[in-house]
């Protein structure tokens, strides 16, 4: 194999020479010809060496081992009249990414190794023993097959259509209400996907409200590492007007935590504007979540747009590493 490889290298290393020579000597018109002529062979050359050794001049080729592609697949039992279709395998690439659970919201990293007829998965870590999963079959995308030691349980790995490896979440996949969304500096809320859009750019994220309302109605969140909460708090306080009312008290989702407020409650012949703003010491700077509003004079409508909004305050959850 070694002497193989060598061999094609060197081919290659004429052609490239063979290439040089020509582009030197093009001074006639003859020797311009005998360069189109050389030229034409070193592609040839090249073209040859490609479709023989792809790793030469960088092409992939696709393995026929190949089984998983980046992506996500449900897991489940073959022969389970109506599987649960909970568990996921996410292929962040084709050799490694993660599981999970719709149902705990957990799951384990992974590396994984594809060779004929198996996949090797590395859980937790690459220095683990690995889980042999031995394939059977696979066919428009689905694989299946058993994991050694329980060979009588044949499995199905199915492609979840369309499906973002870098975005997805079990839990918001197979739910039928509300979806969790998880910020990376260690928060969550619930919201329903239905009503609510979600936004995100650097540190900030915001939930739009998206149903029948007056005016903008929507809850901010803000992570800033220059501020801490009570300074934010007192910046609302300074721009927001006389009106707004200052409180401190427990942080939602977190009651040991103290929360720094700022309320502005709707002016009387205004828009109906309000705001509302809870801030609290994190992680070195503050989390403020930020309520704006407006209230439109229907009370049935008013309330409505507000119990969704106090609903993601009150879903708020930290994360405990």
């Amino acid at each position: 194999m070694k002497r193989q490889l060598f061999r094609k290298f060197a081919v290659l290393g004429m052609a490239l020479m063979m290439a040089a020579t020509v582009l030197v000597g093009c001074g006639s018109k003859s020797s311009e010809a005998e360069g189109a002529a050389e030229i034409a062979s070193v592609e040839e050359v090249a073209e040859m060496v490609a479709d023989d050794t792809p790793e030469v001049l960088g092409v992939t080729k696709e393995s026929e081992a190949l089984y998983f592609q980046k992506g996500v697949y449900v897991n489940y039992v073959k022969e389970a009249e109506e599987p649960s279709k909970t568990y996921f395998y996410v292929f962040s690439e084709d050799t490694y990414g993660h599981t999970d659970d719709g149902v705990s919201d957990m799951g384990l990293p992974f590396d994984c190794t594809q060779e004929e007829g198996k996949v090797l998965f590395y859980f937790g870590s690459s220095t683990e023993e690995p889980e042999v999963f031995v394939v059977t079959g696979s066919e428009n995308g689905f694989v299946y097959g058993y994991f050694e030691g329980v060979e009588d349980r044949e499995m199905v790995f199915e492609p979840v259509a369309d499906a973002d490896p870098a975005e997805f979440r079990a839990i918001n996949y197979i739910s039928d209400g509300d979806y969790v969304y998880e910020d990376a500096n260690g928060w969550s809320v619930k919201y329903n996907p239905k009503l609510f859009e979600v936004n995100k750019q650097d540190n900030m994220v915001s939930f739009v409200y998206l149903g029948e309302s007056a005016g903008t109605n929507m809850i901010i969140v803000t992570y800033d590492v220059n501020k801490n909460g009570k300074e934010v708090r007192d910046e609302c306080l300074s721009e927001w007007g006389e009106a707004t009312q200052s409180s401190e008290g427990p942080f939602p989702g977190a009651e040991e935590e103290t929360g720094y407020w700022a309320v502005c409650p709707p002016a009387a012949n205004g828009s109906g504007l309000y705001m509302t703003s809870m801030s609290r010491d994190y992680m070195g700077g503050s989390l403020t979540f930020e309520v704006i509003g407006h209230n439109s004079g229907n009370d049935e409508l008013d309330i409505a747009v507000s119990d969704e909004l106090v609903a993601i305050i009150d879903s708020l959850t930290f994360i405990e590493y």
